[in-house]
């Protein structure tokens, strides 16, 4: 009997040999341990290529002459790194982000000993950001051009997935909805259970779909509940930083004392709350009346639970 691990090496250095696409019956003969001719085989083989997907490495599947009319083969661009050609002052650069952030795993480090570079010794993390289950599923589909499919909020998602980006201490997806055919943005820890990915290739968007413009730079504006302008009073101390960041268009009123009234689109009343609060007594929101509600009781609320110490 042959070690599985040892057929699933053997069988990534079959296929990565020759560069060429095998039919099964060959890569059987050249690979230990499959069963004898038959629908076992196959089995086996089909559990093999998914085994080796799940682990990033890609099996292409290719058209060719004869009885099986199908070979297989990994491409030698989807299995090996390309040299990086880091200067050494980049190498530092990648040494200190590993070392100073950590996600909950090895992997960075992990990362840095493949590239051939010397792991950081010595320096103290300055964040450490939650290692989500869904983050590694999700970045392989944005590599591979997958589409996703995933519970959000209890509805049911399909989305190609274009971007992934931690903001404001949250992941978010950034992607364009194939059921709705519009753009969409997702915090990653609100997924109800880890994302199915489809087929490579099949994330299909718009020629003029961006990203990036998908993703606003404004933390109340990260959501998808409907729009609702909301008004917050910012007294003179702060005005003009506050206007700067916001722009000259949001600025609904000018008070006699310098304060200002901005009037913000919000789509996310969790992360304008967050904004307000970073104000401290410098902000208030003065309207509508259930966001201004929102913002009180969450006051109370956070001023009623005790403190342990």
């Amino acid at each position: 009997m042959v070690d599985r691990l040892e057929r699933l090496t053997d069988l990534v250095l079959v296929l990565l040999r020759d560069e060429r696409p095998k039919p099964l019956r060959e890569i059987a003969a050249e690979v230990p341990g499959y069963p004898a001719e038959g629908e076992a085989r196959r089995q086996a083989f089909e559990r093999d290529k998914r085994t080796l997907r799940d682990g990033g490495v890609e099996v292409t599947a290719l058209p060719i002459e004869g009885r099986e009319q199908v070979g297989y083969l990994i491409r030698p661009e989807d299995f090996y790194l390309p040299d990086l050609d880091l200067a050494p002052d980049e190498q530092a650069a990648l040494n200190l982000a590993v070392a100073g952030v950590h996600l909950g795993d090895p992997s960075g480090r992990d990362a840095l000993w493949r590239l051939g570079l010397p792991a950081s010794a010595g320096v103290q993390p300055f964040a450490d950001l939650t290692a989500l289950p869904a983050l590694p599923v999700l970045y392989d589909a944005v590599r591979r051009r997958a589409a996703v499919t995933f519970e959000y909020r209890g509805d049911p998602r399909h989305v190609a997935p274009a971007l992934l980006r931690f903001r404001g201490g949250w992941w978010y997806l950034v992607g364009f909805d194939l059921e709705k055919q519009a753009s969409r943005t997702f915090r990653v820890d609100r997924m109800d259970g880890p994302p199915t990915v489809g087929e490579p290739g099949s994330a299909v968007v718009p020629d003029d779909f961006d990203p990036s413009a998908a993703l606003p730079e404004e933390p109340w504006r990260m959501g998808e509940e409907v729009a609702v302008p909301v008004d917050v009073l910012v007294d003179a101390g702060l005005a003009p930083l506050v206007v700067a960041e916001v722009g000259e268009s949001t600025v609904h009123d000018r008070r006699p004392d310098g304060a200002v009234v901005v009037r913000l689109e919000v789509t996310n009343v969790a992360r304008l709350r967050s904004w307000v609060l970073e104000l401290g007594e410098h902000a208030e929101v003065l309207g509508p009346d259930d966001v201004r509600a929102d913002m009180v009781s969450w006051l109370e609320a956070t001023a009623a639970t005790p403190v342990v110490r």
